[in-house]
């Protein structure tokens, strides 16, 4: 970094305004805005040669900048990374679950230094295990009047299709709508301290895209106990359900003094539902798992769990077919996958009994795959059991087609006084 990287010939000059840092690695120059006068930006400065005499060094804070080692005491103290005061609704790992540090091994062998017996024993505790569970999910993709016309813009084409159905529109521009952002991590998150909702006192609907492994559980915890406890503890009586129709405001508060029934709910819950789109379950964590108690009483525990969810990553890792297998799948079959539909054949993600003699290292494609959607499918089976213990009405559903995304599984959740679509078993 002590000098400007080499400028090849043909690759021009850097914009103006712009840094003059040729980054060799992406083959451009840097995009950073430059002060004025100056040539490089601040990352960069000491490529100039008239201030090669000051020194940058990493940031103690986060060492993914650096910094002038002169300013270094002026740097701490507006850092983005430094430490800033805590909010009212942060409580150190509210949501984290209890800890039970006994149950987990200090350290566990990777996957591929597992022999082929102790692979085969993982696989088959995997397939008793998920014995009766419904691994074909049912379809429920819906799309939004709004999107229509963008969906259906003969203009675009399949990229752009595809990243039109991934988006979620964040710009909500309804005329009195409150909106807050919170900055902070889930497993400190305290919701019945923040303030908008222990003013109001109104049901919350939590909504997740894609909720990163163990994001999810978090999340599930922050809701469900955290917050759901707190109120019923309180006692808090709800105000009048909301009407969501073309009526003015007026109106509405007229039926809400009213006490119009058809407003309130017959029994308030302070968690209306639950819709989280799952993903990346490689990425979940025994410590704050929320269905602990449900692979307990299927004879599992932290060391299962742990293989698990690393071999929930097959089902989503894009591995191909060899010409070889691809030889032997029927045509039938092979209709399915090129629509993308290999998911809900009626065969599930059972593995059969002649796959039973392949071990891990002669293990096809196709095998590999249903033990990660096994696998996947049991971790969300101990979620929806927490769900029911919880009082909830909990279903697994397809969101999107796998072509949009391999991670199409959508959870949801109403109480159990609410009607609600059938659970998966």
């Amino acid at each position: 970094m002590a000098a400007s990287g080499p400028t090849p010939h043909g690759t021009g000059f850097p914009a103006e305004g712009r840094c003059g840092y040729y980054v060799e690695k992406k083959k451009r120059f840097c995009r950073m805005v430059v002060a004025a006068g100056k040539r490089f930006c601040g990352e960069h400065a000491g490529a100039a040669e008239e201030e090669n005499a000051r020194k940058r060094i990493l940031c103690p804070l986060d060492p993914k900048h650096t910094v002038y080692e002169d300013q270094l005491a002026k740097h701490l103290k507006k850092c983005n990374s430094r430490e800033k005061p805590k909010p009212d609704f942060f409580i150190q790992d509210i949501n984290a679950g209890l800890k039970d540090e006994t149950e987990i091994p200090e350290q566990l062998v990777p996957i591929s230094f597992l022999s082929e017996e102790q692979m085969g024993n993982l696989i088959k505790k995997l397939r008793k295990a998920s014995e009766g569970l419904n691994s074909t999910l049912k379809d429920q993709i819906m799309s939004h009047p709004a999107l229509h016309d963008a969906l259906n813009d003969p203009k675009n084409g399949d990229s752009a299709t595809k990243h039109l159905k991934q988006q979620v529109d964040g710009k909500h521009r309804k005329k009195n709508s409150v909106f807050e952002r919170l900055q902070i991590d889930i497993q400190h998150l305290c919701l019945n301290k923040i303030p908008l909702l222990s003013k109001e006192k109104l049901p919350v609907v939590g909504i997740g895209k894609h909720l990163c492994g163990v994001a999810t559980d978090l999340a599930l915890r922050c809701l469900v106990e955290t917050y759901a406890a707190s109120c019923e503890e309180r006692n808090e009586e709800p105000l009048a359900k909301r009407v969501k129709n073309d009526k003015t405001e007026k109106e509405i508060n007229t039926l809400a003094k009213e006490g119009n029934e058809k407003n309130i709910p017959e029994k308030w819950t302070p968690v209306a539902g639950i819709v989280i789109a799952l993903c990346c379950h490689h990425r979940c964590d025994w410590r704050h798992y929320v269905g602990k108690e449900y692979f307990r009483a299927l004879g599992l525990g932290a060391v299962e769990f742990h293989y698990f969810q690393r071999m929930s990553s097959w089902a989503t890792c894009g591995m191909q077919k060899t010409s070889l297998e691809a030889s032997n799948i029927s045509t039938k079959r092979k209709d399915k996958q090129n629509d993308g539909s290999e998911e809900h054949d009626d065969g599930g993600y059972r593995i059969t009994d002649d796959s039973t003699e392949s071990l891990p290292g002669f293990l096809t494609v196709e095998e590999k795959k249903k033990i990660g959607h096994l696998c996947k499918l049991l971790i969300d089976q101990g979620r929806i059991n927490y769900l029911q213990q919880k009082g909830f009405n909990p279903a697994l559903q397809y969101y999107t087609d796998p072509l949009v995304s391999l991670e199409n599984v959508l959870l949801t959740a109403l109480p159990n006084h609410s009607s609600s679509p059938e659970t998966t078993a």
